[in-house]
């Protein structure tokens, strides 16, 4: 079977949930205690999508303002990215312009690009208007996705989108049932990486 390989990079504020995203998607784990990354991590996984092997290679950057330059290193190549706001934290989704238009200046230009809103087991806390999220990610082009890293709410349907947009370059604003099986996970720890407790 026809097998693809894709580069996501996970972009955002410190304190978003990229790691727990990715986690949820990985494990399907969570950990409230979830350490915050310093440079960035990689983990792998494959699944099997509409009938075709899928393998997403998944860089955790760092979103400490100190460690945001060394995030070009890994989305300079990457096929996509996601940039993963708070929904509880109006300066979180502040801080997605700022990552986008990091994207445009150093990133490849058809780079596909989606637009995270986690916490959505917080919605009666919501700061940034879902409204606007989706507002903004249609001007720009990007999948929007509202997920909870916590109760997996929508985080695989990302992946998926992810995939069926890289692959076919389908609009996928109405997602469409797909047939998805989940076959290897893989991770490693470049020596950049460390860990320190998140707040």
């Amino acid at each position: 079977m026809e097998k693809d390989q894709y580069k996501i990079v996970l972009l955002g504020d410190q304190g978003v949930g990229k790691s727990s995203i990715v986690l949820r998607f990985v494990k399907d784990d969570y950990n409230d205690e979830q350490n915050a990354t310093v440079g960035a991590s990689y983990t792998g996984k494959i699944l099997q999508v509409n009938d075709k092997m899928i393998k997403f290679n998944i860089w955790d950057t760092a979103g400490q303002e100190r460690y945001q330059s060394l995030a070009k290193m890994y989305y300079r190549d990457a096929n996509a990215a996601i940039m993963v706001y708070d929904i509880t934290k109006r300066s979180s989704f502040d801080g997605i312009m700022r990552w986008y238009k990091e994207l445009k200046d150093f990133g490849p230009r058809n780079m596909v690009v989606c637009i995270a809103g986690n916490k959505e087991d917080l919605v009666e806390m919501e700061d940034v208007q879902q409204s606007e999220a989706k507002s903004f990610a249609k001007s720009i082009g990007a999948i929007y996705r509202k997920v909870s890293a916590k109760t997996s709410y929508g985080v695989e349907q990302m992946f998926k989108d992810l995939a069926v947009r890289l692959d076919t370059g389908e609009d996928v604003s109405t997602p469409k049932h797909m047939k998805t099986s989940v076959f290897l996970t893989e991770s490693s720890t470049p020596s950049i990486k460390k860990k320190k407790k998140c707040c």
